[in-house]
């Protein structure tokens, strides 16, 4: 424990490190996902193959490919970028594909007649999506949010590897500097624990509240 107090300072700033990463790649993966989701969805064939293309690759590659991609790939191309902003480019890249996915299921999992009935009642198709669709689609898919908020928190992790001061990363200088191994990998997985934990009852509130106001 002397070893956790002597460099938990370094330990704080690497899970706010952490948190900031994960909760701005969702952030920029929401919007980005929606409108790949609507691009799978769309009956425009180049869109369609496009959206399709991108989600397949994403997904079956690496992300530590993905991230040295953009961390030592944009550079050679003449852009230099922070390793914050690079680390949230490369998780942004990666959750967009998956996020679109949830997204299309949650879309489609609206009941057809919703559609239908809007229809039938005078309003357009956009005015049908964000006003009957996009609701009901995001109240389904809550959950999924929540979930790939707690795998980003961990994935996370993999960018330690570049370097970047994450709660891994801390990890890694406090083994490096005591030659102690067990003790700051479990003082980390703890604290991604806690993380996830807290991620998970969030969404579990969020989610019994909404129930709640049906």
């Amino acid at each position: 424990m002397q070893i956790i107090a002597e460099y938990f300072p370094l330990f704080i700033d690497g899970t706010v490190y952490t948190i900031s990463l994960a909760f701005a790649s969702v952030i920029l993966s929401l919007p980005l996902g929606a409108l790949m989701a609507l691009g799978r969805l769309s009956s425009n064939r180049f869109f369609n193959t496009i959206c399709r293309f991108y989600v397949e690759v994403i997904r079956g590659t690496p992300l530590l490919v993905q991230v040295y991609l953009v961390y030592f790939g944009l550079p050679m191309f003449g852009i230099y970028l922070d390793d914050f902003v690079s680390a949230v480019m490369a998780i942004t890249i990666n959750s967009t594909a998956y996020m679109s996915e949830i997204m299309r299921s949650g879309i489609q999992a609206v009941d057809s007649g919703q559609t239908e009935a809007a229809r039938a009642l005078g309003l357009n198709q956009s005015t049908t999506f964000r006003k009957i669709i996009l609701p009901q689609a995001v109240k389904n898919i809550l959950p999924a949010i929540g979930n790939e908020f707690a795998v980003l928190i961990k994935e996370t992790s993999i960018v330690s590897v570049l370097g970047i001061r994450d709660l891994m990363f801390a990890s890694d200088t406090v083994r490096g500097a005591t030659y102690t191994t067990f003790t700051p990998l479990l003082f980390a997985a703890l604290i991604y624990f806690i993380l996830t934990f807290t991620v998970s009852q969030l969404m579990n509130r969020l989610e019994r509240k909404l129930a709640q106001s049906d």
